[in-house]
């Protein structure tokens, strides 16, 4: 599950220059006189973006599963809740370590409750309806089409990002890998349409949410987790208002399904945001982004491997077809760099899945 944020929201990390950690003092030629004084703090080491990244990767790729799983015992609407009320309080415990404060601002709070319907509230609640009639493997391979509708919707609606051959190739190319995999030469055959429609529109929530954030939200002042810590939030508030409309209360609560919706919001909801705002501070949005590639196989791996799902050929091809046009759609003209729209400031855009 993914979203995209201009850097407005990551700059406070992106665009300030990396610093190395501050040498240690030199020590004075003779031992200091007073025996209080102590040895400067050695700076901790962090973890090597390489296996958070496989870690980022492997915790996005197994959300689908856990949605499945998830489904098994509770309603879709109570499996999303249940998700963002998890992802909530993780973001909030790391907001209160960082004594990080929510935004203030009618106008910021206005945005950032249509941020949290496009990239929270509904795609959230598409794939776990989606997911009673396909299988978790197709609805990962379903969101991975995001880059390719983000792509074909910022020609129309962001008048700066303008075409190339390349980027046109990889749309149709991408496409062509959807087709693949829904077995279009048979017809459709042996697919719930329904099931499926819902993972395409959910992977294309994403993206007009990217476009509405990018263009209300990017002269931001406040901190990338205030933002999202409010945005997840607001989700949260907008699922407990439905979710009793729709939904009766559950009699029981089968344990297994329970702690995959626990697994997915505290996990694929709450963590991992945190680890691809780190990703995209230490290594840039276009390295930590290429997470995007790896969820499909993941999602696929784990939905064959430990569900039992069938797997016919078209759709490993399919999606190594629809994954070839979506990177060649991210692909810019050398020395490009966007901007904001009416302004000047660089943007680099971070793909956050939660």
């Amino acid at each position: 599950m993914c979203y995209e944020v201009p850097s407005a929201i990551v700059d406070t990390m992106s665009a300030a220059p990396r610093t190395e950690p501050p040498a240690l003092p030199t020590p004075p030629p003779f031992p200091p006189s007073s025996p209080s004084s102590s040895p400067a703090p050695v700076p901790r080491r962090r973890l090597d973006w390489r296996l958070r990244f496989a870690g980022l990767s492997l915790i996005w790729g197994f959300s689908f599963l856990l949605i499945k799983v998830g489904t098994d015992g509770y309603a879709p609407f109570q499996v999303t809740l249940g998700r963002l009320v998890f992802g909530t309080a993780v973001l909030a415990a790391a907001m209160a370590v960082k004594r990080a404060r929510l935004p203030r601002g009618a106008r910021t709070w206005g945005h950032l409750t249509v941020a949290a319907l496009l990239l929270n509230a509904l795609p959230f609640s598409l794939f776990a309806y989606a997911e009673l009639t396909i299988p978790s493997t197709l609805a990962g391979i379903c969101n991975a089409t995001s880059p390719l509708w983000g792509m074909a919707l910022s020609l129309v609606a962001l008048s700066e990002d303008r075409p190339t051959r390349v980027r046109v190739a990889g749309l149709g190319i991408g496409f062509l890998g959807v087709l693949t995999v829904l077995g279009a030469w048979q017809g459709f055959a042996g697919l719930d349409a329904t099931g499926t429609a819902m993972a395409l529109l959910a992977s294309l929530s994403y993206p007009i949410g990217w476009i509405y954030v990018r263009r209300t939200l990017a002269g931001s002042t406040d901190s990338h987790l205030s933002l999202t810590g409010a945005q997840l939030l607001l989700a949260t508030g907008q699922l407990a208002i439905v979710t009793p409309l729709f939904t009766s209360a559950p009699s029981h609560f089968p344990v297994l399904p329970l702690l995959a919706i626990a697994a997915l919001g505290a996990l694929g909801t709450g963590l991992a945001v945190l680890i691809q705002y780190g990703l995209v501070a230490e290594v840039g949005p276009t390295t930590a982004q290429m997470v995007t590639y790896f969820i499909p196989v993941i999602a696929t791996a784990a939905g064959v491997a430990l569900l039992g799902e069938s797997l016919a050929w078209s759709t490993p091809v399919g999606a190594l077809i629809v994954l070839t046009g979506a990177a060649l759609t991210q692909v810019r003209p050398r020395g490009k760099r966007e901007t904001v729209a009416g302004g000047s400031t660089p943007v680099e855009k971070a793909r956050i899945r939660t």
